[in-house]
């Protein structure tokens, strides 16, 4: 499947918010929630020539907790192994906004 990078992956707060408690349910309570990777990440893999996108992959580091794997995309849907890659996401829990629908904090 050819990428472009113009797809458009919106979503509305509620649907958002629906998805999220959905695995918080089934997850438990010690669920990793989610993660944080700064503008600064983001934008190096973005940058690089021919990406379109960013695929995130689950991963778990090498004290067994869960965390994200992200790369670069080109147009052919083929992984940017070669270039920039993003790691340790900055974990929720423990780093969880105050209140928010998509924590079920709000």
């Amino acid at each position: 499947m050819p990428f472009t990078g113009n797809e458009d992956h919106t979503i509305s707060l509620e649907d958002a918010a629906e998805m999220t408690e959905r695995y918080r349910v089934s997850a438990g309570a010690a669920a990793f929630l989610g993660g944080y990777f700064s503008k600064k990440a983001l934008n190096k893999i973005l940058g690089q020539s021919s990406c379109v996108g960013i695929r995130i992959y689950n991963g778990t580091n090498e004290t067994g907790d869960r965390n994200f794997v992200l790369v670069g995309v080109k147009a052919d849907g083929e992984d940017m192994t070669g270039g920039e890659l993003a790691e340790y996401a900055t974990g929720c829990p423990p780093f969880c906004p105050v209140s928010s629908e998509l924590t079920g904090t709000a």
